[in-house]
């Protein structure tokens, strides 16, 4: 039954992304080609599978969707995340059901909710660079990983061999960790290349103007 849940997940967020097109803002006049983009989306599979490739079940994955989010938008984001698990799958030994438990869990639900909760922030509180930096970059990438976290373990039970609390707690770890390097990556990046981040722009979030 689970399967069927990270299929259906998965399977709207790849038919929604691709209803979005967001591949048409990659034009061959436009501005550069992100390779910070893919540059972050390499490195996933090494975050997603860092408990197999040292085998400590413990040790829980790092997530990496929401600075994915934060970088790519949503949409593009979601379709990287295809051939993400694939590498995973391959650099790990994963099977189908368990390379798209992982793509789901540290992809697209912690991305999802990165989204969510960045609309709500603009539009509840004031568009300040500070808010997009510790508000969804930091404080966001934690609860939204974490949140994807417990709910995978509410749905899919407890891995072999671990303890309800020694999990919750690596995995509220995990999503920290997460945290900090979105949080700092995002920083720099706002201070220095703003133009990486396809969420960010001066224009809204440096803005002057006394109902900004």
């Amino acid at each position: 039954m689970t399967v069927w849940v990270d299929l259906g997940l998965a399977a709207a967020a790849l038919a929604l992304a691709l209803v979005l097109r967001p591949w048409r803002a990659l034009v061959p006049d436009g501005p550069p080609w992100p390779w910070p983009w893919l540059a972050w989306a390499a490195l996933l599979p090494l975050f997603w599978t860092v408990d197999r490739v040292l085998a400590m079940p413990v040790m829980q994955p790092l997530s990496g969707a929401c600075l994915l989010v934060l970088l790519m938008g949503w949409p593009m984001a979601m379709l990287a995340l295809l051939p993400v698990a694939l590498l995973a799958a391959w650099l790990a030994g994963l099977d189908a059901a368990e390379a798209m438990h992982r793509a789901v869990w540290l992809g697209v639900v912690p991305g999802t909710l990165a989204l969510l909760f960045g609309l709500a922030l603009r539009r509840w509180l004031p568009h300040h660079v500070f808010v997009f930096i510790l508000g969804r970059a930091f404080f966001g990438t934690a609860l939204c990983t974490a949140a994807a976290g417990i709910a995978s373990s509410w749905l899919h039970g407890m891995p072999g061999g671990l303890v309800e609390s020694d999990l919750m707690l690596a995995r509220w770890l995990a999503a920290w960790g997460d945290a900090w390097l979105c949080g700092m990556i995002v920083a720099i990046f706002v201070a220095f290349r703003p133009q990486w981040l396809a969420t960010y722009t001066d224009r809204l979030y440096l803005s002057t103007r006394p109902d900004s």
